[in-house]
């Protein structure tokens, strides 16, 4: 039986109480798809509403990868909360540009970048004056 050549390792941080930074390194892909989903969930389950997805390592993402995070962006805006792709390599960035997911989640290139991302849209709305 083969061992995995590149391993996926998910490691969950918290920058703030409401938003979970995942740091991803490794193939992101049918194979190491269900583990990154366990931790998203898991983060979901903890009332994390904002996600932040360091895909700074992933040499590789394909469509199972894609679908987990389209999968947490719509549950996410359900809160609402939100979903931002940091530092996606090449491939992967050429992947999310190709099927337009990049379009939908935002991408940004640092984790301060995403968490003033994070930060925008909760100041724009205003209450109506009555």
């Amino acid at each position: 039986m083969p061992i995995a050549q590149d391993p996926l390792s998910v490691e969950v941080t918290l920058p703030r109480e409401d938003v979970a930074l995942v740091t991803v390194e490794g193939y992101l892909d049918v194979d190491t798809a269900t583990e990154f989903q366990h931790h998203l969930a898991n983060q979901l389950h903890h009332g994390r509403r904002h996600f932040l997805l360091d895909l700074s390592a992933v040499p590789f993402m394909d469509s199972s990868g894609m679908n987990i995070i389209l999968r947490v962006y719509q549950e996410a805006r359900e809160l609402p909360g939100s979903v931002h792709i940091i530092s996606p390599t090449p491939a992967v960035r050429r992947i999310l540009d190709l099927t337009g997911v990049s379009i939908t989640v935002p991408v940004s290139e640092s984790v301060d970048e995403a968490l003033e991302r994070v930060d925008r849209p909760q100041a724009a709305p205003t209450e109506p004056e009555a």
